[in-house]
């Protein structure tokens, strides 16, 4: 899993040094403090006075595999809402707007009803309700002052203000001078606790094209998002996460309050701070600002499993474009005992020019130009894929591609990996932890991430003598579980040249 990539750094970060003793362990439990708020929230406060800078990271555990049924797209929706600002901020009064968005909501249900009439859709009631909602939508707009949440964190020192939604989870970050620690307790805890969808359905317009460049005019984007949809047949890892074109097309400001009362509470969402920091000076101005926000119930978790594969499914894809391949074997999610070894194959087949996609497709055969493997697509949360792709060279097929992956898989099967291979897998990753997590921000994200999974941020300790554990035998067993015919589902892109005029009027006339 790519959460083990940080253990070493952070034993690092902590001691200077890769192996783990006790007292290792006590250094770094003493310059982290967890508390959890009587609402449920989780706070981790990392100490770190290297710089006079913090970096914080809010982890909701909710994604886009959440998505509401015919609601694709709306844990991403959300995501952008979170940045037009609170009922203090963004508002130049927020009491008249509030009545002025629940007008605009009213008038978009009115009309949006019309609109989804089958039959007997009146195209001049039609028109009336779409002015109406316009001049609603316009009415609100008054109130808004433009990219007032943003502003004030960058003016305040703020870098790399960002938030990204991925079908486990939902997250938000920045960096700022460890002086305005208290400035950020009042935005953060304002947009978790009281966003507000102003210029919901602009913005929908902008998340519609997103998905037009992401997806649409994307030919692998199309490829990518067939190939899930075919892969799961039950579990939302199926669905789109940016969202269907028609489901986004009607989601509401009324949708995105329901989410967020659901997903946005207290209980499922942890915050780590990581930077120069004191425990003692910084909870208390955490408790004072996270604590007012009301508490829910923690969300049941998904009941649905995606049944098991009995029968290999594909996806051909044929179009004048770059021709692609990428194939995907279902495996269970980050709990399983053996996700350590699922890294352990990922980095033997994917991890550099040592690599044995990159020897045999790219150097050795010369048949693409790139080849690799990774886990845990589209998510970890629940069971995933290992998913292997490779690119053709001019003159190379996708089919050249899935025999010579094929053949890896097999090696993979029937001979064990060397004992260089299986050394260097343990040594990058621990060079990779050691580089990646190199930051307060890294550091904040894992501190989260493990606390969110595990319960425990200490379980980072625990992942290392995991990825010390792993086996050549162990990577033959679960190769041999895994990578059959019958949970295998591929799909590609086959160029096919553009049709001619004369052709298409040749075939008309048939």
């Amino acid at each position: 899993m790519r959460l083990l990539r940080v253990i070493p750094c952070l034993i690092a970060l902590a001691m200077g040094a890769v192996n783990v003793s006790g007292q290792d362990l006590a250094s770094f439990e003493r310059r982290t403090t967890v508390k959890v708020l009587p609402n449920g929230l989780t706070l981790i406060v990392c100490e770190r006075p290297e710089a006079p800078v913090f970096s914080f990271y809010t982890l909701v555990d909710a994604g886009s595999a959440d998505d509401p049924q015919s609601d694709s797209g709306l844990a991403h929706m959300f995501e952008h809402i979170a940045f037009k600002g609170t009922t203090e901020v963004g508002t130049t009064n927020y009491a008249a707007e509030k009545v002025a968005l629940d007008k605009a909501e009213v008038a978009y249900a009115a009309y949006n009803a019309e609109q989804r009439k089958l039959v007997g859709a009146n195209p001049v009631k039609l028109q009336e309700l779409k002015k109406k909602f316009d001049a609603a939508v316009e009415a609100a707009g008054k109130y808004v002052v433009p990219n007032q949440f943003s502003e004030i964190a960058e003016q305040n020192g703020a870098v790399n203000l960002n938030a990204s939604t991925g079908e486990d989870s939902t997250q938000y970050f920045w960096s700022m001078p460890s002086n305005r620690l208290e400035l950020w307790a009042y935005l953060e805890s304002g947009r978790i606790g009281h966003p507000v969808a102003r210029e919901f359905y602009k913005e929908r317009d902008v998340v519609q094209e997103e998905r037009r460049m992401r997806i649409d005019s994307s030919p692998i984007g199309r490829m990518v998002e067939q190939f899930l949809a075919t892969a799961y047949v039950a579990h939302s890892y199926g669905r789109s996460g940016v969202g269907w074109e028609s489901e986004i097309s009607q989601v509401t400001a009324t949708d995105a309050a329901a989410f967020h009362k659901k997903y946005y509470v207290p209980s499922n969402i942890v915050i780590a701070v990581v930077g120069d920091v004191k425990a003692s000076e910084t909870m208390p101005v955490l408790v004072k600002y996270f604590s007012p926000i009301p508490a829910g119930p923690k969300p049941e978790p998904m009941s649905t499993i995606e049944p098991p594969q009995f029968a290999e499914k594909s996806v051909v894809i044929r179009e004048a474009t770059q021709p692609f391949y990428i194939e995907g074997y279902h495996r269970p999610d980050y709990r399983d005992p053996d996700d350590s070894v699922y890294d352990a194959i990922t980095d033997v087949f994917s991890n550099g020019r040592t690599a044995r996609l990159y020897r045999s497709l790219v150097r050795d055969q010369r048949i693409a130009a790139a080849a690799e493997g990774f886990s845990g697509f589209p998510g970890v949360k629940y069971p995933g894929l290992f998913a292997f792709y490779a690119v053709p060279l001019p003159g190379h097929t996708p089919e050249e591609m899935r025999v010579s992956i094929e053949k890896e898989l097999e090696r993979l099967k029937t001979e064990d990996i060397s004992d260089e291979e299986l050394a260097r897998y343990k040594t990058r990753t621990k060079a990779d932890l050691l580089r990646g997590l190199a930051d307060n921000e890294g550091l904040a994200h894992q501190l989260a991430e493990y606390q969110t999974r595990f319960g425990d941020w200490r379980e980072l300790f625990n992942q290392l003598k995991k990825v010390d554990a792993v086996t050549k035998a162990d990577v033959r067993r679960v190769a041999n579980k895994i990578f059959v015919e019958s949970n295998r589902t591929s799909a590609r892109i086959e160029f096919q040249a553009p049709q001619t005029k004369d052709a298409a009027n040749a075939g008309g006339a048939q």
